[in-house]
């Protein structure tokens, strides 16, 4: 079979492998599509840690091709999305139900082998069909939605609230919508490129701004925004948060800043505002839920190119750039 190895910073091979057979309680899936994320970027060039050699895509959806001993749940021919991450189950992480912040948490598609392949084995427990309608293309679209989901109940937006995004890539377009579903009175999206603006829109913003112009934020509330989420992921996009939140907002830090980013903010603004500040990390207990959702979520409206296996480094350049499309993904089928 073909597949995408991660073989080191700057090394990503197209190689001949052994197509895998599910041991017991382990199915085979073909994967039809697998979004390229940008943690699959940060891997490559060296900025975030896993093991070579790899293959790489953990927002995967395909067709189950083959079922080990012991699987009931699933059979051959269903079309089906995987939950990648694993956990030691051992640790007191584990043991009190947090475990996506498990040390030994190991993820297929980072530490595992992933969905840029023709074929992967996976646990049957991490795989869940897909509803009738919802095709490969929007499938694998199931994680990033699941750790939305997940940083919507962290943030637990109030009906009639103000809600303020930073950044209408995929996941501030997610958050967007899951606001406009949680009931948020008035939405704004905060996004430097025109065509990401108007899909804010279309995914529930009432309103949207550019923080390249000047005085973009005298268009916005003074008293600031009860819930703001920070989808970008930098130091300015946090400074901005707290700044915008208003006394006795909740903020949101979503998006991932690089490791060694470092903002600037006052102590004395959290303190004298009553801030709630909070962290949200991958997806505990909610891809069954993101897979309920699916339907409801509108993702037919993405900006989403697709490319064949072979033609792999046009689409990691794709994803780099940002801004061709609002989601990248790679059909490891065609």
């Amino acid at each position: 079979m073909r597949a995408l190895s991660f073989h080191g910073a700057g090394d990503l091979r197209l190689e001949e492998l052994p197509a895998p057979e599910p041991k017991a309680g382990w199915v085979r899936l073909r994967p039809l599509a697998t979004g390229v994320c940008g943690t699959d970027a940060h891997i490559v060039r060296g900025e975030f840690p896993a093991p070579a050699p790899v293959v790489l895509g953990h927002e995967i959806a395909g067709t189950v091709d083959a079922v080990g001993a012991g699987v009931k749940h699933l059979r051959e021919g269903d079309l089906a999305t995987v939950q990648p991450n694993t956990f030691c189950g051992l640790c007191r992480h584990c043991r009190l139900g947090r475990q996506h912040l498990c040390a030994a948490m190991r993820a297929f598609g980072v530490h595992l082998n992933g969905g840029f392949a023709e074929a992967m084995a996976v646990s049957a427990g991490e795989v869940y069909r897909l509803p009738p309608g919802a095709g490969p293309r929007l499938g694998c679209l199931t994680e990033p939605l699941a750790c939305s989901i997940h940083g919507m109940d962290r943030l637990a937006v109030r009906s009639g609230s103000t809600v303020l995004v930073l950044g209408a890539g995929l996941v501030g377009l997610m958050l967007t919508r899951l606001a406009r579903l949680a009931g948020a009175g008035w939405i704004a999206v905060s996004e430097p490129d025109a065509e990401r603006r108007a899909d804010a829109v279309a995914f529930g913003a009432d309103a949207t701004a550019n923080p390249r112009a000047a005085g973009w934020k005298d268009s916005l509330p003074a008293e600031g925004f009860d819930f703001v989420i920070d989808a970008a992921g930098s130091a300015e996009t946090f400074e901005t948060a707290v700044s915008l939140a208003a006394r006795g907002g909740r903020i949101l830090v979503f998006g991932a800043a690089p490791e060694k980013a470092a903002a600037s903010i006052r102590p004395y603004e959290v303190f004298s505002k009553e801030l709630t500040i909070l962290g949200s990390l991958i997806n505990p207990n909610t891809h069954e839920r993101a897979v309920s959702l699916l339907p409801q979520m509108g993702l037919e409206k993405l900006r989403i190119l697709a490319f064949p296996l072979g033609r792999f480094q046009e689409a990691f350049a794709a994803q780099t750039a940002g801004t061709a499309a609002t989601k990248v993904e790679i059909l490891p089928q065609e």
